[in-house]
């Protein structure tokens, strides 16, 4: 067993165990399935968007690269940005979620500079290496899925928004269907030249003015200046107990990391393994700790350790106890212990698909999770906060669980409950990936089919309102997850039925 790649296509998947079986480490594995991801799992992430990875060495070192997407605007003295584009969309009958798409809803993009860092600095491939594949699957054409085509329906709206994005997405007027083809030729010319020169003509070459000259054009924020400043940062992952083990994930200035760290030291306090209400209750805890307070801290060095400062988990801990209170992800671990724990999102996506480049830009301005306190708001440069948490959880100092979720709001609930599922529970990677999920937000629980009813109930009873989805749904997340067994060292993943994941061995 050369290791294991979970992901959220069965393309992208392939992709990086390929590279493994050929000799390459989870890292490279991880850039070529993210890479694949551009074609496969399009319009979710891609060149325009951005992402984190999270990255434990054969050496037992932990890297967060922060490749997100920054806020546009330098140069600009008095922004003035086109109204953004609201788009309504219906996961599920009465959970309707809106998005912001359009020109001003476009921020400076990390993919590309990121996976040339992660790559540069922890794999052993060169990037050509591991661009062509994906190259020819965007020219050949991939075969739509039937998630693929439920995305592609549901983001419907916003591919008619431009001509650019529904000649890709709606070649005969309508959305691509289940076993039809989808083919982008520019960008598998994007990735033919990312593989031969590297991302610079993505941020300061004739591809970044043509990008930049397209959305300024339509009354967006996009300048030649917030490419050129662009820069991938490295950050220290924020770290949490959780029976005994050490998990790592995001931190700040993204807000969804530290949360899922609180959530799980809360529970480890609790110690009230498999309750269903005194999981409702931490993560409905989560959600009030994201208060103006936690919003303005987000910008602060020393945040992370402040806001799980022990004793403040302790209160929080007995008040709970007293009561009882579109993305992508990747996650990849080989044989010699190296693992690779990427999330890159695209946002809903924005419609806006430069001619000529191979880009689609995200709309990470527009999206009203990541924009609490309105929009435009965050100063030129800065990053955008994020609820994307590409998650490690070490037992001994050795990688026993990598994950990530996609979901936006869901990302936190969706992490947290397969953690647990795999520790507490004692699941399998893929058990615990496929277990019933719930989700608090404010007053409202959602629920799976297969949650606890008996724990629904008392829930209800106390005051909650309940809607119990009928089926599994991607509302509730698309989690990839590798676990190691702690005994054996056997390797084994779980992809996501919710968003069509899959894992793949390397033999």
């Amino acid at each position: 067993m050369r290791g294991v790649v979970a992901a959220g296509h069965p393309l992208t998947a392939e992709a990086g165990a390929r590279v493994l079986r050929e000799g390459g480490n989870a890292v490279d594995a991880a850039v070529a399935a993210v890479l694949m991801s551009f074609v496969s799992e399009s319009p979710l992430t891609g060149p325009g968007a951005g992402g984190f990875m999270l990255v434990h060495t054969g050496g037992g070192e932990s890297h967060l690269l922060d490749f997100f997407v920054a806020a546009p605007g330098r140069g600009i003295a008095h922004p003035d940005p086109v109204p953004l584009v609201p788009i309504d969309v219906e996961f599920a009958a009465g959970a309707v979620q809106r998005f912001n798409c359009g020109p001003s809803s476009c921020g400076a993009y990390g993919n590309p500079a990121g996976l040339a860092e992660a790559l540069r600095r922890f794999g052993t491939l060169d990037l050509g290496q591991l661009t062509a594949q994906p190259a020819r699957a965007a020219r050949d054409g991939v075969e739509v899925t039937a998630m693929q085509a439920f995305l592609f329906g549901v983001l419907a709206p916003i591919m008619r928004s431009t001509p650019e994005a529904s000649a890709i997405y709606e070649p005969e007027g309508r959305p691509l269907r289940e076993g039809e083809t989808l083919r982008w030729p520019e960008l598998g010319d994007l990735l033919e030249r990312l593989g031969s020169e590297g991302p610079g003509f993505l941020y300061t070459g004739d591809v970044a003015r043509s990008i930049s000259d397209w959305v300024l054009e339509r009354g967006g924020l996009l300048t030649s200046g917030d490419l050129a400043a662009y820069e991938v940062v490295e950050r220290r992952p924020a770290s949490a107990r959780f029976r005994g083990r050490e998990v790592l994930t995001n931190p700040p200035p993204s807000s969804g990391g530290i949360l899922i760290a609180d959530a799980l030291e809360l529970l480890d306090r609790i110690d009230r393994p498999g309750d269903t209400v005194a999981l409702a209750e931490v993560i409905a805890s989560t959600n009030r700790a994201r208060d103006e307070e936690f919003l303005e801290g987000l910008s602060s060095e020393d945040y992370a350790r402040r806001f799980l400062a022990s004793d403040v988990l302790d209160e929080v801990a007995g008040d709970i106890a007293s009561r009882l209170g579109s993305t992508t992800h990747v996650s990849v671990m080989d044989a010699d212990g190296v693992c690779a724990s990427v999330t890159c999102s695209n946002g809903s996506c924005s419609g806006v698909v430069v001619p000529g480049t191979g880009v689609h830009l995200n709309n990470m301005l527009g999206e009203e999770d990541l924009n609490p306190r309105g929009f435009h708001r965050h100063p030129a440069g800065s990053r955008v906060p994020s609820m994307m948490s590409p998650t490690v959880v070490l037992r001994d100092g050795r990688p026993e669980i990598a994950l990530g979720s996609a979901g936006s709001n869901r990302i936190r609930s969706a992490i947290v409950q397969t953690v647990a599922g795999v520790i507490d529970g004692g699941l399998a990677a893929q058990e615990a990936v496929d277990a019933s999920r719930l989700h608090v937000e404010g007053g409202l629980v959602d629920a799976e089919p297969g949650v606890d009813p008996v724990a629904l109930g008392a829930l209800e009873a106390s005051g909650w309102r309940l809607r119990r989805f009928p089926e599994r749904n991607l509302y509730f997340g698309g989690v990839q997850a590798v676990v190691r067994d702690a005994q054996t060292g056997a390797l084994t993943g779980g992809g996501d039925p919710r968003r069509g994941g899959v894992a793949v061995p390397a033999q």
